[in-house]
Formats: C-alpha cells, sequence, structure tokens
C-alpha cells in the first residue's frame, strides 16, 4: 500500500504595512512546501498609541484592505479582519488553525518592534514560530552601517553606498492562487472597523476618491503613469507643485501595497535619461535612509535627535497653530499646501518643505506640532519619513538643512509657481490677482486688490508675521543656542 504524504499545517500570514500580494516575502515564505495559509489583518490602535493611524490614513487603510480582500478572495483564500492586542489575536487564530508557523513583514516603528517582540513571546510560548520578512524597504537597517561600523547618519554617504551596491534582486511575482484554510469565525467587517467618518458626522474626506485609488491596482497604474509620462523630466518637474511632475506615490509605498523593489526595477525599464532616473531613487533612497535613522534612533518621532535642541526655546501659540493648519497664514504659496492636504490629504513635497520652514522658523512652533498635524492629516503619514523630514527642515536631525536657512515663502513661491498656477487652485480668492502679486497680495496697488475682490485682512489674511521679522526672531533663538566654538 502506497503512504500517503501528510498534508503540511496551515501557515498564518499577519498583513502589517505591506498590502499587497506582488513581492511579498511573507506571503511566498508561508505558501512554501504547498501550505495553505489564513491572511490576517489586525487592528491594533492600542500598541500604536500616540502614533495610531490618523484619520486621513484610516481612509486609505479602508480602501487598501477593501482592495487587498477582493484580491485575496479571487485567488482563493479571503482576508480576516480583527481588533485587539496582535500578541492575543494573533497566537488565538494560529491555534484556531493549527498553524506552526506566523510568517509577517518586519515592522521598523518603535511601537511595532515592540509588538513584534510580544507576539514573538507569546508564541513562542505556545510552540509556535513568528518569522519576520523584509516587505516594506530595500535593505534592513541592522546590520548595515558605514565604514567605522555606527549607523549612518548623513544621507549622501548612505544613498552612495547603497547604489554603489547595485540594483536590489527582482520582484517576486503575485501568486496566481492561494489554497486558504477556513477562517475561525468572529472576524470584524471594514464597516466595524470604523475606518471611516460614520454617517452624520462631518464627511472631511469626500473629495480624496477622486484623486486617490487605494490598493495595489491603483498603485500599480500610478506608476505605470508616472514612469511613462513624467519621470523623464523628473529632474525639474518635481519642484513644480502646479504640474503632476511627482510619482505620487508616496501613499502607496506607505502602505506597502507597492514595494520599493518594485518601484525601483520599474524606473531602471522605463529608458528615462541616467540624470531623471538617478534623481528619482535617490528619493527611494532618502525614504530607506528614514527608515535607517527611525531603526537606531527610535526616539526620532519625539525627541531632537541633536541634543541642544531640547532647550531650543519655542513659543508656542495655539492662535499661530491654527493659522497655519487652516492655511490662513497670509502666505499663498503655504496656505496652498495647506489647504491641498486638507482638501487631497496629500502636500506636494516642495511645499511641504516650504510650510515646514514657516511653521518652525517665522512662527516658532515646534517640529512636533506640525509633525502631528502632518501625521493625523496624511493619507501617506509615515512615521519615519514624516519625524525624519520634520527634523530636517527644523535643523534638528542628524543630517538636517542648517537652521539658519530660512526658506522664503514668497521667493519660493515665485521660482517654484511663478505663474501662481498652484496657489490658484487650492487659494481661489487669489485667483484673479496677475502673476507679480501672487505670492505677495500685500504689494498689489489698491486699485488691482479691489477689482479683484479683494480685501487683505478680510477676504484673505495679512501675513501673521513679515519675512524679515520671522526670519530674525528664528536666528536670534539659534544663535542663544548654539555652543561656543559651534560652526556657523
Amino acid at each position: 500500500m502506497t503512504a500517503i504524504a501528510a498534508s503540511p499545517a496551515p501557515a498564518l500570514l499577519w498583513f502589517r504595512h505591506d498590502l499587497r500580494l506582488a513581492d511579498h516575502r511573507a506571503l511566498a515564505a508561508a505558501l512554501a512546501g504547498g501550505r495553505r495559509v489564513l491572511p490576517v489583518f489586525v487592528l491594533d490602535d492600542e500598541a500604536a498609541g500616540d502614533w495610531a493611524h490618523g484619520g486621513a490614513a484610516r481612509w486609505w487603510l479602508k480602501g487598501s484592505l477593501d482592495s487587498l480582500g477582493r484580491s485575496l478572495a479571487a485567488r482563493g483564500a479571503p482576508l480576516l479582519l480583527a481588533r485587539g492586542r496582535a500578541e492575543t489575536v494573533i497566537p488565538a487564530l494560529a491555534a484556531a488553525i493549527g498553524a506552526a508557523e506566523i510568517h509577517a513583514g518586519r515592522g521598523y516603528e518603535p511601537w511595532a518592534r515592540e509588538q513584534s517582540r510580544r507576539v514573538h513571546e507569546a508564541l513562542r510560548e505556545a510552540g509556535r514560530a513568528l518569522a519576520l520578512h523584509t516587505t516594506a524597504i530595500l535593505r534592513e537597517p541592522h546590520g548595515f552601517g558605514s565604514g567605522s561600523g555606527k549607523p549612518y547618519a548623513v544621507y549622501s554617504p548612505f544613498a552612495k553606498t547603497l547604489l554603489a551596491a547595485g540594483d536590489p534582486p527582482p520582484p517576486l511575482p503575485a501568486p496566481d492562487r492561494i489554497p486558504g484554510v477556513e477562517a475561525p469565525a468572529g472576524g470584524e467587517t471594514l464597516d466595524s472597523l470604523a475606518l471611516y467618518p460614520v454617517r452624520g458626522e462631518p464627511d472631511w474626506a469626500r473629495g480624496f476618491g477622486a484623486l486617490w485609488q487605494p490598493g495595489e491596482e491603483g498603485a500599480a497604474a500610478r506608476l505605470s503613469r508616472f514612469t511613462a509620462r513624467a519621470l523623464g523630466r523628473y529632474d525639474s518637474d518635481r519642484n513644480l507643485p502646479g504640474i503632476e511632475g511627482s510619482s505620487g506615490l508616496s501613499p502607496h509605498l506607505r502602505w506597502g501595497e507597492i514595494s520599493p523593489v518594485q518601484v525601483w526595477h520599474a524606473a531602471r525599464a522605463a529608458g528615462a535619461a541616467a540624470g531623471a532616473t538617478e534623481t528619482f531613487l535617490k528619493e527611494i533612497l532618502w525614504r530607506e535612509f528614514a527608515y535607517h535613522l527611525l531603526w537606531h534612533r527610535p526616539e526620532m518621532p519625539a525627541r531632537a535627535l541633536r541634543g541642544e535642541f531640547d532647550a531650543f526655546p519655542w513659543v508656542p501659540d495655539q492662535a499661530l497653530l491654527t493659522a497655519w493648519q487652516q492655511g490662513r497664514t497670509g502666505y499663498p504659496i503655504v496656505d496652498a499646501g495647506m489647504r491641498q492636504l486638507w482638501r487631497t490629504g496629500w502636500m506636494h513635497n516642495r511645499v511641504r518643505m516650504i510650510a515646514a520652514s514657516l511653521l518652525v522658523k517665522h512662527l516658532m512652533q515646534p517640529w512636533q506640532a506640525g509633525e502631528a498635524w502632518f501625521h493625523d492629516t496624511l493619507v501617506d503619514a509615515d512615521l519615519a519619513s514624516n519625524s525624519a523630514s520634520w527634523q530636517w527642515v527644523a535643523g534638528c536631525g542628524t543630517d538636517a538643512a542648517p537652521y539658519f536657512r530660512v526658506f522664503n515663502p514668497v521667493l519660493q513661491g515665485e521660482k517654484f509657481d511663478p505663474e501662481g498656477a498652484y496657489v490658484r487652485r487650492f487659494v481661489p480668492e487669489l485667483a484673479k490677482l496677475p502673476a507679480a502679486f501672487i505670492h505677495k497680495p500685500w504689494e498689489a496697488p489698491a486699485g488691482i486688490l479691489a477689482g479683484c475682490g479683494i480685501r487683505l485682512g478680510a477676504s484673505y489674511p495679512r501675513p501673521v508675521v513679515e519675512h524679515a521679522e520671522g526670519r530674525a526672531r528664528a536666528l536670534a533663538a539659534f544663535a542663544a543656542l548654539r555652543k561656543p566654538g559651534d560652526a556657523a
């Protein structure tokens, strides 16, 4: 009699911030050996604490989970949604289906690392194994450092090293079929997860859907459109907020609907000019650098990486912060960016820098206040990139713009939005102004203002602080902070 081989025990696949099927190493490992798989996503707000998903991110998450669930169901393994502490939910589900192995992507946020540790310990006590895989970044930050053996603290040598290492291995294809296992009863639904404003509440995200298509299919479409239309001009167009010159991939990368490996190889294969491609790849490496910093400096989201900035004389002012949040600073390029953020859940990267500089330097507001606002209002809210970028602008990161570099919002607007197309779109009360005054309406003659229907201080605010005054105050505060012997 021929012996019948026993079927391997099923595996549990724990989706985290890698909501896709292509180039998913945890998925590939879970399927190895012909195993059946139970895919699960756990909403664990308690573990994330202060860094639980903000409102805009939760809107995106709902759409992404919907897309992933449909893709998994079509391949034979519906997605199980759960809510609660992962160290309780994951072991219970593994026990219910008899899974010896649990596969997941590695998390890099401090709370996600602690979550992984708790899940690992709970599974180990039950005789089960948690295997973590690289699904969100190009290269693991642990065990990777500079020539001195220390973690990188400056972006340029970090990027140079990764570029010199060559392209990453090709991405894995999505499986055609995923044999599933019957899920235990009691899972959540997308509606019960309450990721979107309930009926009767203001629908603040009503405009998001016109711009964004969350999910792996939407990510692939956006990547294809970018490489075909904009990559070849990326060197120049990426800084112009009035046109579609950037990739718009940041939310798809943040939720792992597409991997940086896929993006990297698509850019290489597009056949664009070498300079434009390299410039774009360096943006991918900036994201990678942010994760490198966060892994080695887990305090980055809350504390300045340059310790002397703990004593910086910020001047918290709720009225100024609110004016900035609402796009009522009186600086059109900044106000356009803040209104774009509220309307679409996203802001052009060049404008993010200008708006952030105004907040921390002209207005002397703590960078953490801006970081928190971005965390709540960005669909691409990413703890690593958000905190690293705010520290860069504030001058308190390991690799930061010098604090004495204070963006002039008028000159920045004139340089990167010369005809005012971006401002006219998001600050419609200024739409009729001639280009000569679109970034400085307070200099327009009274007759022009009246003809355009603008009353400064009423229909549009005057600047909350004059550039020269704000710059001088910021530099004075920085000078008082510097230690004797510091470089200028």
